[in-house]
């Protein structure tokens, strides 16, 4: 079992009231048409943070047409790149002066650790705006040498409006990661953040608005996935969508792409990664990496390095260092500092985990340590490891 952190202790931190539960739409904070809700919840205790609302096709119909209307009528595309780039270090700029909050919110959301989202998640966002900021006037396409008397040249244009679905595990890297790139390029946007995490995608939107992003530009529709992603991919004007998740619902969006209007897709699906350490290794400097490979940001990583392939030669001694900094590893409240791991991101990761721990079990690995949950509310783990798995092991 990992070390538990006291979840009585105060933190430091002030949890901010929360400012933003409405879709963001054609530079608007507005009501889903439904006028339905959804409630996000607290890992860390299971506790309802606040009503978000829920928007639907419908929904996102409306933001496509702000989307659209933005982009073939709007100043963003026409802008020189050197004007959106600068707006864009603008919006850079205040995510960094709002570092702390952001970081809160990521934490109560996903029980991402606090510390890690204030000293590099959030920093790496305004980084990641800033490097693309310095690529928008710097797209250039090329002249090209002909055989015979012609003149060809390439020239490269925003391809319109681009739909992103986001995941719940960074949820503001992975927002930034796509959407950065897009503004650069001069698109305009529908964006999805996850069910589970949309508090930060809704006040980046009101950051994005301070900046001085025009309307309809970047438009926030929070939902869920079988009715607001599916419309996204499905939608006749929507020109390119980019998901992260797993591979599923890839190839839902795919083939919602294929059947609609032949979409540009981009997908990023998660996976089952192997870490495989050979005998000349260093024996704690592996078991280190193995531990970090499948505990950092609380296994939710889509390479996480869930399997272990370990040389015959130091593999007893391997084992036993590993479950002595498992045993070592601290989970508990995300905003102590001294915490390693905090809760899964909600009750059904925190179900299915279990459920795979259980299977371990019923497969006749054996169980070395770990395997229970953790504390008395909130969705906290042990670190848990397994030996002896059979080949078709999940």
């Amino acid at each position: 079992m990992g070390s538990h952190s006291d979840d009585s202790l105060v933190s430091s931190v002030k949890i901010p009231a929360i400012k933003f539960t409405k879709l963001f739409i054609n530079g608007e904070f507005v009501d889903s048409i439904s006028g339905k809700t959804f409630e996000t919840i607290d890992p860390r205790t299971g506790e309802v943070i606040a009503r978000i609302a829920e928007g639907d096709k419908e929904d996102v119909d409306l933001a496509v047409k702000a989307a659209r209307d933005a982009f073939d009528n709007g100043p963003w595309p026409r802008l020189p790149g050197s004007e959106r780039g600068r707006i864009m270090m603008k919006f850079a700029d205040l995510i960094d002066q709002n570092v702390e909050e952001l970081a809160t919110l990521d934490t109560i959301d996903a029980g991402k650790l606090f510390s890690m989202g204030k000293a590099r998640d959030i920093p790496n966002v305004a980084t990641t705006l800033r490097y693309y900021a310095g690529a928008a006037d710097k797209i250039h396409g090329e002249v090209l040498k002909m055989s015979r008397e012609f003149h060809a040249y390439t020239l490269r244009e925003p391809i319109g409006v681009a739909g992103h679905i986001i995941p719940w595990n960074f949820p503001s890297s992975l927002l930034f990661s796509k959407i950065s790139p897009a503004l650069a390029a001069g698109c305009t946007m529908v964006v999805k953040p996850a069910e589970q995490t949309p508090l930060s995608a809704l006040y980046y939107a009101h950051l994005a608005k301070l900046a001085g992003i025009p309307d309809g530009v970047l438009n926030v529709v929070t939902g869920f996935g079988p009715t607001a992603g599916a419309a996204i991919s499905s939608h006749m004007d929507v020109d390119a969508v980019s998901f992260t998740g797993s591979p599923e619902v890839g190839r839902k969006v795919m083939q919602a792409a294929a059947v609609s209007n032949l979409k540009m897709v981009s997908l990023e699906l998660g996976g089952k990664s192997p870490l495989i350490i050979f005998d000349d290794a260093d024996v704690d400097v592996a078991a280190q990496l193995a531990l970090t490979g499948i505990l950092f940001n609380k296994g939710e990583v889509c390479v996480a390095s869930s399997r272990v392939y370990v040389q015959e030669g130091i593999y007893d001694e391997l084992v036993k260092k590993l479950v002595e900094k498992a045993k070592a590893w601290v989970v508990g409240d995300p905003f102590d500092p001294k915490v390693q791991q905090g809760p899964q991101v909600n009750k059904e990761q925190f179900e299915k985990i279990l459920s795979y721990i259980e299977h371990g079990k019923r497969e006749g690995a054996t169980l070395l340590t770990g395997g229970k949950p953790l504390g008395g509310k909130g969705y906290y783990i042990e670190p848990t490891i397994f030996t002896d798995l059979g080949i078709l092991c999940r």
